[in-house]
């Protein structure tokens, strides 16, 4: 098995380089949302200014028996790319991506069960919950194959739907994914920022939940933070929470967890893209998951947290459409 040394991550510099199969792409650039103080001229950023020009739709589907939120862009009739959001978020962790996406498939974001808009969960959800949930959400689109791009715990998700029924999945994207590893110091973070923001979903405790995710707190909006507000402070938010946190349980996420043997039985074509600032994992997590999925490209972002589709959207939809295949 070849692996490589560690990623290079050199402030105003970008690097590429090849070691085997494994690619390793740094570039920092000026990132979309960057800190406020760096230029007097910063444009306004909002979900809506994001969005402006870009043709979208938001609609509900019956997958499986669970009303399910998607947004989506593109042509309808075009190859899918489906993007799987992280525990506690929702559809709108991609409003940078679906324009850029959809200009080349048919791009959807959708709100797992027990997330965003889409039906609360009563019982626990385990990872093969989710993947139940996603294969039925191709089923009602009425497509059998799809490119899959999770980001933490949808990576996960994506990951274990590729290891189970690689017949669906066209190329996969493990954006800071989940399901490596159990860190008793992160998952209690994660429990801790997550209950505290819908069992009292005030301004503050959910803005603070959303900059945990970013390396640089000054790109959460205040629409972000409103929309996902709105979310936590729904009827049954709390119950639906505590399904979804039972993966921060070490007995429960142990039995779910991606093993290296999972990892090797990914077949379909594979991008790992981690981060410089990733709060749940260093870029070594990156690499050595990279390493055990025979031919994937490993790309680290720098200057991004666990949300690197947002903090810099341009990189990100550059990097992500050109494994993609798109133009």
């Amino acid at each position: 098995m070849v692996s490589a040394g560690p990623p290079s991550r050199i402030p105003g510099f970008k690097s590429e380089r090849t070691v085997g199969s494994i690619r390793a792409v740094t570039e920092p650039g000026q990132r979309q949302g960057a800190d406020p103080t760096a230029s007097p001229n910063r444009a306004f950023s909002s979900m809506w200014a994001d969005l402006r020009q870009v043709p979208f739709a938001q609609r509900w589907v019956d997958a499986g028996g669970v009303r399910t939120r998607l947004l989506e862009s593109g042509d309808p009739d075009g190859e899918l790319v489906l993007f799987l959001h992280g525990t506690g978020g929702h559809a709108e962790a991609y409003v940078r991506n679906l324009g850029p996406h959809g200009q080349h498939f048919h791009a959807v974001a959708m709100d797992m069960v027990g997330h965003g808009f889409s039906q609360m969960a009563t019982g626990s959800l385990e990872i093969a919950d989710y993947v139940r949930h996603v294969l039925a959400t191709l089923d009602a689109l009425g497509v059998e194959r799809a490119s899959i791009s999770g980001e933490s715990l949808g990576g996960w998700v994506a990951a274990r739907l590729a290891i189970d029924h690689p017949e669906c999945v066209n190329r996969l994207v493990l954006n800071t994914a989940g399901g490596t590893r159990a860190d008793p110091v992160v998952m209690g973070r994660i429990r801790e920022l997550s209950m505290r923001a819908v069992e009292d979903p005030s301004w503050d405790f959910v803005r603070q939940r959303l900059e945990w995710l970013m390396a640089d707190p000054s790109v959460v909006t205040d629409d972000l933070v409103a929309t996902r507000q709105a979310i936590y402070a729904q009827p049954g938010m709390v119950e639906s929470m505590r399904a979804a946190l039972v993966l921060q349980d070490m007995d429960i996420r142990t039995r779910n967890l991606l093993s290296d043997g999972d990892l090797k039985r990914i077949e379909a074509p594979t991008l790992v893209l981690w981060t410089s600032h990733d709060p749940t994992a260093p870029p070594e997590e990156g690499q050595r998951i990279a390493a055990a999925i025979g031919g994937a490209e490993l790309a680290v972002m720098d200057g991004c947290g666990h949300w690197p589709q947002y903090e810099d959207a341009d990189t990100f939809n550059r990097i992500h459409l050109a494994f993609l295949g798109a133009g």
